[in-house]
């Protein structure tokens, strides 16, 4: 029998996501692109940056109980999840058996698959944990950045995770970070995801500004977003590693011509799926690309909760488990403007694009160019997103009308060239 939902799922949200981080911001990795390291400023210096048992448990009491639908999904990400060892998660498996109350429960887990062993692939498969693990492409693309705190490339030791993962049958995906390095060779990317057997592909696409200092050193004044030209270049402070915008679409448009031609039904691709999704009207399901945010909340291992994993500021912290319930968080005034923001305060020049309803903006923590006529919040990747639109546009409305024919997208590979 179902739990009935709790007083505070009444007229607001029925189910929200929390990004849990029971470690925090710690990793046994030293990434060069990694944004939440520095969220170890946020703590005391002899901070302990592991989750008690007390945050634990209300935090799987409250999750559940502030779910208004028959199955709950607990996501568990870092720093890196898995240096909290077994031990933990057999608890969080006891506790969630605990609390259920009639409920289904299924568990993410994200991570670098660099200290996964067979204790870890054994409890994993038997208790149906979903891994994405974190890999940017063949050694040569995915040890540019993705480095361990000495400095040396951690591909050997994140395909001897994956091959645990292989070897106990535990249901993986991949997430890869799409960057300077890796962005300039999409065919090698996605040919090595599906090659390790990545059956669900998320590509991320990076970019990161320069601190204010650095842009100072620079004469760079970072109050005033700078402007895209009308063919979407930017000429503005970010890190070398971020991914270039007209880059990033060449890369989707690359891969999507391939995947068009012999992969689909195959191989998943998430903004594909979300952008076809979007084609037909019934939505992606993804928050960047969905009219409205605000349900995709995120957690620190100390209990405190905040609007969302790219907004863990102390401006947009929400409250604690130990004093504060979720289901008031998430449908708090403060949480609900920060997700109706996403529409509203797009630029004119996005409110009028054809594509707008396939983007919605992008994430806003994108939204820092300045549009043609001069106006602030344009999306950083808005020229790879247009690129991409109009790419796959004759493609995605084959697919869209053979889905409301009730026929599988996948036909539509019979009529297109090897």
């Amino acid at each position: 029998m179902t739990a009935a939902p709790p007083p505070a799922a009444a007229g607001g949200v029925r189910a929200f996501h929390v990004m849990t981080k029971p470690i925090g911001p710690i990793c046994n990795l030293d990434c060069k692109y990694c944004f939440y390291l520095e969220k170890e400023g946020l703590f005391p210096k002899n901070e302990n940056f592991r989750m008690t048992d007390a945050v634990l448990e209300e935090y799987i009491r409250q999750y559940i109980s502030n779910q208004n639908v028959p199955e709950v999904s607990f996501a568990w990400q870092g720093g890196e999840p898995t240096l909290m060892g077994v031990k933990i998660f057999r608890k969080v498996v006891e506790l969630q058996k605990k609390y259920a109350g009639g409920r289904v429960i299924t568990n993410a887990l994200q991570t670098n698959g660099t200290l996964l062993d067979d204790e870890w692939g054994e409890f994993l498969a038997a208790n149906g944990f979903l891994v994405g693990l974190s890999i940017d492409g063949p050694a040569r693309l995915h040890d540019t950045y993705r480095v361990s705190k000495k400095g040396d490339g951690t591909y050997a030791k994140v395909l001897g995770g994956l091959r645990i993962l292989k070897k106990h049958g535990v249901e993986f995906n991949t997430l890869t970070v799409v960057n300077r390095a890796n962005s300039q060779k999409p065919l090698d990317v996605y040919r090595f995801l599906r090659d390790i057997g990545s059956g669900f592909i998320q590509f991320i696409p990076l970019v990161e500004r320069l601190a204010d200092s650095e842009a100072k050193a620079l004469g760079l004044d970072l109050a005033v977003p700078p402007r895209a030209d009308q063919e979407g270049e930017v000429r503005l402070p970010v890190t070398e590693w971020s991914c270039e915008p007209r880059q990033y679409g060449k890369f989707l448009c690359e891969i999507f011509d391939e995947w068009v031609r012999r992969d689909v039904g195959r191989t998943f691709v998430q903004i594909f799926d979300v952008t076809l999704g979007n084609w037909m009207g019934t939505g992606g399901g993804l928050c960047v690309f969905s009219e409205t945010c605000g349900t995709a909340l995120a957690m620190e291992h100390n209990g405190d909760v905040y609007s969302c994993d790219h907004y863990v500021y102390p401006r947009y912290k929400l409250g604690n488990v130990l004093n504060a319930s979720l289901g008031d968080m998430v449908n708090s005034e403060f949480q609900r403007q920060f997700g109706t923001d996403k529409k509203s305060t797009l630029p004119r020049y996005c409110r009028e694009c054809d594509v707008r309803h396939l983007c919605h903006g992008e994430c806003p923590k994108h939204r820092f160019l300045r549009t043609p006529d001069g106006e602030g919040g344009l999306n950083y990747f808005c020229s790879a997103y247009k690129m991409f639109f109009a790419h796959s546009r004759p493609a995605m409305l084959r697919m869209a009308a053979l889905l409301r024919a009730g026929r599988a997208p996948a036909e539509i590979m019979a009529h297109r060239p090897a």
